[in-house]
C-alpha cells in the first residue's frame, strides 16, 4: 500500500513538472539570451542514475528541441545531442534486473522518450567504455543510440563544434 502511494506521489510530481515546464515555454516569449545567436547548440552530459530524474529531463530536452522560440530566434533548427555516460547507461537498456516495478516502469517512458528524440533529430549516444564499466551489454542497448568507445571524447568533439554542454547529473 505504501508503496502504491509513493508511486502515485511520484509520477504526479513528475506529470506536474512537466506540465508547469511546458506552460512556462509557451508563454516565455523571446530568449534575451538568444539576441544575437547564430546557433542554438547543444550537448547533454547525462550521468544521473536516477530514472525519474532522467526521464524528466529527457521530456524537457524534448521540449526544447520543438521550442518555436529557439528556432524564430537563429532562423535554424535546435542541434541537440545527448550523450550517456556514467550509470545512465544501465537506464537506456532492456536489461532492467535489480530495478523495482516501478522504476521499470519509468524506463518504459525513458524508451519511449528516446524513440521521440530520434524521430525529432536529436542525436544520442553512448559511452561503450562505461557500458563496460556498469555492466551493460552493448547488445542490450535502445537501438536508436548510436554507439561511441568513449563519450566524453565526444563531449570534447561537439563542444569544438560549438554545443554548449549541459551537465544532467
Amino acid at each position: 500500500m505504501k508503496r502504491e502511494s509513493t508511486a502515485i506521489v511520484g509520477s504526479l510530481f513528475i506529470a506536474i513538472l512537466i506540465l508547469v515546464s511546458a506552460s512556462v515555454t509557451a508563454h516565455a516569449g523571446d530568449y534575451d539570451a538568444l539576441k544575437g545567436a547564430k546557433s542554438v547548440r547543444a550537448v547533454f552530459d547525462v550521468r544521473s542514475a536516477n530514472p525519474k530524474g532522467v526521464a524528466l529531463h529527457l521530456e524537457i530536452i524534448l521540449q526544447m528541441a520543438a521550442d518555436e522560440n529557439l528556432k524564430k530566434a537563429t532562423q535554424l533548427e535546435p542541434e541537440f545531442v545527448v550523450v550517456f555516460l556514467g550509470p545512465s547507461v544501465k537506464l537506456i537498456s532492456t536489461q532492467t534486473e535489480g530495478f523495482s516495478p516501478e522504476e521499470k516502469e519509468i524506463l518504459g517512458g525513458i524508451a519511449k522518450s528516446i524513440t521521440k528524440m530520434s524521430e525529432a533529430g536529436i542525436g544520442l549516444e553512448i559511452c561503450l567504455v562505461a557500458a563496460g564499466i556498469f555492466g551493460v551489454d552493448p547488445a542490450t542497448l535502445l537501438p536508436e543510440i548510436k554507439h561511441v568507445n568513449n563519450g566524453l571524447v565526444s563531449l570534447i568533439g561537439y563542444q569544438e563544434k560549438d554545443h554548449a554542454l549541459i551537465p544532467v547529473y
